[in-house]
């Protein structure tokens, strides 16, 4: 099975359902070549087992080096944004995450729990007179983004900023000629702000993370960058399309949104499920095959690239009982939505934190919330890695 599937990943009908087309593959070939947008030929794995696997297999390597040497034409350009712990195997992923994770407890996640209330009363306060809105705009973006700019220390005045930059970035190889300029300009934004942390102090997680050290050991300049820029970006895109995609697949059904309302119990459940069927995540990032390998009973051969669609996965019918239905009560539910293994996301208690709030909110401040649009004619973001809307019009 050498040759190629064809997928046109720009298709906007692709990137609003790709559901049927991972659901073929996972029937009629789960391991299969693919020509990514950035014209690089990648193994995609779909099938639950096989992605847990290759998630956690060392044999495919992360590293940037690597990633760089199969991908050369784009790794010039991400090259000042990807020194930090995503693009790393042991043992240096071992030591960014372990100085990172100094500074980014637990303790100091849950301590957010207040200001994230705060913050979400703030936002739906802005919207308690207001008929219609669109509610990415509204809510489900500023929300994150501003608990990720107070955590680091960045002004909540420049989140468009972030926002125009991280919609070009995660677009990769779509964005074409606009992807190198948005780049720069986020790590020149970001040296202004690590300088004016080391010149005034602080005691925010920036302030932290210059500080960090453990046994002599701290993130050099170069590290520093690539890891706030990693958190910039993750610390608040996932959320916005977990919050998003959340309220999009109860609104399609109203007796789910109801069935909520009478019973918060099954709020940690339903955050769970919304994670697992429409994922804020669609793929993974690249890693290469550092030797000949087999994944699903197909050969990769060393050097080649391989990414793993958590959102096929998550719907793998072997795996998970009704895959194809929303199931708010769904238990034991293993989702691969945050990834597996050493790089399973380090913010994932505070996407969690985010939501729980986020939700029980919405539920108790607009009851009759409903869709403003038809939910299968909402445009849906470009690009395979991250999955999220454009906007999501509903009324109040």
């Amino acid at each position: 099975m050498t040759q190629d599937l064809q997928i046109d990943f720009t298709d906007p009908a692709f990137q609003n359902n790709p559901h049927p087309v991972y659901a073929r593959m996972r029937r009629t070939g789960p391991v299969r070549r693919v020509k990514l947008p950035s014209g690089l030929h990648a193994w995609l794995v779909t099938r639950y087992d096989d992605a847990r696997r290759a998630l956690a297999d060392p044999r495919l390597s992360k590293s940037f080096q690597a990633v760089g040497a199969a991908s050369s034409s784009s790794s010039s350009i991400t090259a000042p944004i990807s020194r930090h712990m995503l693009a790393a195997d042991p043992p240096d992923h071992t030591r960014l995450r372990r100085l990172v994770s100094a500074a980014f407890t637990a303790r100091r996640i849950e301590s957010l729990r207040p200001r994230i209330e705060e913050i979400t009363t703030e936002l739906l306060d802005a919207l308690q007179d207001e008929k219609e809105a669109d509610l990415i705009d509204a809510f489900a973006f500023p929300l994150p983004i501003q608990v990720i700019c107070e955590l680091l220390g960045v002004p909540a005045a420049d989140r468009d900023a972030f926002r125009e930059w991280s919609n070009v970035i995660v677009a990769g190889a779509l964005a074409g000629d606009r992807l190198g300029p948005a780049i720069q300009a986020m790590v020149g934004y970001i040296g202004t702000l690590l300088a004016d942390r080391r010149e005034h102090g602080g005691d925010d997680l920036l302030a932290g993370l210059i500080q960090v050290r453990e046994e002599g050991d701290r993130l050099s300049a170069e590290e520093l960058s690539s890891m706030v820029f990693l958190l910039l970006i993750a610390g608040h895109e996932t959320t916005v399309n977990l919050i998003g995609n959340g309220v999009w697949l109860l609104l399609r059904d109203r007796e789910r949104w109801e069935r909520l309302r009478a019973d918060r119990t099954l709020l940690p459940t339903a955050i769970e499920e919304f994670l697992r069927f429409e994922g804020p995540v669609e793929t993974s990032t690249f890693r290469i095959a550092t030797e000949r390998l087999e994944i699903g009973g197909v050969t990769i051969e060393a050097g080649e690239p391989v990414v793993v669609v958590l959102l096929s996965a998550n719907r793998d019918e072997d795996r998970f009982a009704d895959a194809g239905e929303l199931r708010l009560d769904r238990t034991g539910n293993p989702h691969l939505a945050f990834g597996h293994g050493i790089h399973y996301c380090l913010g994932a208690p505070l996407a969690r934190l985010e939501a729980q709030i986020a939700f029980t909110e919405l539920l108790d401040r607009f009851p009759d919330l409903r869709l403003a649009a038809d939910p299968d004619e909402l445009p849906w973001r470009p690009g395979t890695l991250l999955r999220g809307l454009y906007t999501l019009p509903v009324h109040l």
